[in-house]
């Protein structure tokens, strides 16, 4: 009875089954179709490169935001790399990405201890010579763009990442570079920067006993924005004095600087046509400053 209670029962629970079938089965395409609408308005919204993808630096090894053109030896640590000229006793440039996510990563305790690079060949310059001299060393990757885990903030924290600044420039004018540049890679998801002392101008002073470092006559950093919808980018030139200016004013093409300084800062990140549109001209107005900032840096920062 068992046997035919199932057997009877089977065209029933055939047709049963192909319903449920096909029930599942348009459920299935209808979640595909969903699923693939979404990821379509996902990668239009929220993508950042979408013609190309320029990954993570902690993701590969390939290190394409890199200068050509330097004189230096190129050193790379984890989380920056650097071109240290020897003749100098400090990094020509210092070349990294900063993105909103490391940005909005709570910021590790800063480190106090300055240490000599040992991966520089001919040895860094040390902490004693810049002791006594009057000069502040001014770091080039800033420890606030570091500031999102140990070993980066530990690395900013290398001889070779600094340059004598007064301290009148490096609590003032570079102070508010460093943040308004924050603030930048943090509104435009992600920013590509280039930083150094400039080192080509004659009759420049050294400090330091032993390792005579040389005291620059002024400061570049050069910003890029590669995402859309606007890219774009600037270089600054920022005299090493004191300064009651407004950063606008030290604000020129990345074609200018490379000039000048005989590098191509974005070689291998973007096509000569890219570096052609975004590199020979700029527009300030692309450019967001903080007037707050400003004045902080007039009233209070310049006389720290």
């Amino acid at each position: 009875m068992a046997k035919f209670r199932k057997n009877h029962n089977a065209g029933k629970g055939a047709k049963s089954t192909l319903a449920r079938y096909i029930a599942f089965t348009v459920g299935v395409v209808l979640i595909i179709g969903i699923l693939y609408i979404n990821s379509k308005n996902f990668v239009e919204e929220d993508s950042l490169f979408t013609d190309y993808t320029v990954p993570a630096s902690s993701e590969t090894g390939e290190l394409y935001y890199l200068p050509s053109g330097s004189n230096g030896e190129i050193v790379h640590h984890k989380h920056y790399s650097l071109s240290y000229v020897e003749k100098h006793e400090q990094a020509e440039w210092v070349a990294y990405e900063l993105t909103r996510k490391s940005l909005k990563v709570k910021n590790v305790k800063r480190a106090k201890r300055y240490n000599p690079d040992y991966d520089v060949s001919t040895r860094s310059a040390f902490h004693r010579d810049y002791s006594g001299s009057g000069y502040t060393r001014g770091h080039l990757a800033p420890a606030g763009d570091m500031a999102f885990d140990t070993d980066a903030m530990q690395e900013s924290m290398y001889m070779s990442n600094m340059s004598p600044q007064i301290r009148e420039l490096n609590n003032g004018i570079w102070k508010e570079l460093e943040e308004q540049v924050r603030d930048w890679a943090y509104s435009d998801n992600r920013i590509y920067i280039v930083t150094g002392p400039m080192l080509n101008r004659p009759r420049l002073t050294t400090i330091g006993k032993q390792n005579k470092v040389t005291v620059p006559s002024a400061f570049y950093k050069v910003i890029l924005d590669i995402d859309k919808p606007k890219r774009k980018g600037i270089a600054f030139v920022i005299p090493h004095e004191k300064s009651e200016n407004k950063l606008e004013e030290y604000a020129m093409s990345i074609d200018d600087l490379e000039a000048e300084l005989g590098f191509d800062f974005f070689a291998d990140l973007i096509s000569e046509e890219e570096q052609e549109k975004i590199e020979s001209n700029y527009n300030i107005k692309d450019w967001k400053f903080s007037e707050k900032r400003y004045k902080a840096r007039v009233e209070k920062w310049n006389n720290q």
